[in-house]
């Protein structure tokens, strides 16, 4: 079993890389449910994540933020694209690799009720995990979830009750608790606080944070709350209709962003002054569907700044400054 610290490679190296990746979803009519459309839920994406550090992945919901991190984890089936994770390719791996690549990589679920069985107790979801890998004697296995019961603040009777019996706060630390069972290198947290109060919410925060140093884990944190992935995050990625349109630290990312929707989100952000105004952008029309994205950039018919090249050519995710990326054709306007 990997060592507190020894999860991830060495700190700073890139862990995970995403490259050209896409996930469609077909749509299907007729009596024979032929294919008539796609959904381009997640469109030629590249980024990589480095180990020991939390990404934040933002944008829109249905931007296809939750289909990034369910494809990286093969629970959906990638179109197209390469994930290499330590420096295995997840999508080339079957059988027993396969299944020994899942001990490293977990999930927290946004809806902890909806993950958790409601006919088994708590304690014994949380082993299932260490069963199913058969970590350890079942004395081993029991020890290992209670005493991951009680780093994410929980008691040991907890375990014999039944998902029902506890508050929204406590099921999210249950899922957190499932996930680290199996001691991670990597864990997706698909917003894992934004069905909770804000008090939870800054406790569930902690907790992930203290696990992290303890652990040396590794998070892609998605959300659409930009205050909390200001907490959480080193580096966040901004996304809009399936595409990363903008990707930088999180300072230079809310001192200085690039990207006409990066800066719309950011003017949305409350300040907690009554005397200081931020002067808020408001975005014209709806998100466009994700079955016809629009030519070009996909931003341009909602962008203040649209030029007329903006609706046919596609900008291209680039460096405009010393790691800070941006896809908008007039990001240098913005330095």
């Amino acid at each position: 079993m990997s060592q507190n610290g020894t999860n991830a490679s060495a700190a700073g190296q890139e862990l995970l890389q995403i490259e050209n990746l896409k996930t469609y979803f077909p749509v299907r009519s007729g009596v024979f449910q032929r294919t008539v459309a796609w959904v381009q839920a997640v469109d030629d994406i590249s980024f990589a994540i480095r180990a020991g550090e939390t990404l934040g992945l933002v944008g829109e919901s249905g931007c296809g933020k939750t289909t990034v991190g369910r494809t990286m984890l093969r629970l959906i089936e990638p179109t197209a694209g390469k994930v290499t994770f330590d420096g295995q390719e997840v999508f080339q791996m079957r059988g027993a690799a396969l299944k020994s690549l899942r001990r490293d990589m977990q999930i927290i679920f946004q809806d902890p009720y909806a993950s958790l069985d409601p006919r088994v107790p708590v304690g014994e979801s949380v082993m299932e995990g260490l069963n199913i890998h058969k970590i350890g004697t079942p004395r081993e296995r029991f020890d290992l979830m209670m005493d991951t019961f009680r780093k994410v603040g929980l008691e040991g009777y907890h375990a014999r009750r039944y998902p029902h019996e506890f508050s929204g706060g406590q099921r999210q630390r249950i899922g957190i608790a499932r996930a680290l069972a199996l001691r991670p290198k990597f864990i997706i947290c698909d917003e894992p606080v934004s069905a909770l109060d804000v008090s939870i919410q800054s406790q569930v925060l902690n907790i992930l944070k203290d696990l992290q140093a303890e652990f040396g884990l590794t998070y892609l944190f998605i959300a659409h709350n930009l205050s909390v992935v200001k907490h959480i995050s080193d580096r966040i990625a901004v996304m809009y209709l399936g595409k990363i349109v903008e990707l930088t630290s999180r300072d230079d990312l809310y001192a200085h962003p690039l990207h006409p929707y990066t800066q719309a989100l950011m003017s949305a952000i409350p300040v907690p002054d009554p005397h200081l105004k931020r002067e808020r952008i408001i975005l014209k029309g709806d998100v466009p569907s994700p079955m016809n994205p629009p030519k070009g950039c996909r931003f341009h018919p909602r962008c203040p700044v649209a030029q007329p090249n903006c609706s046919e050519e596609e900008p291209q995710l680039r460096e405009l400054a010393p790691g800070h990326q941006a896809s908008c054709h007039y990001a240098e306007k913005f330095l």
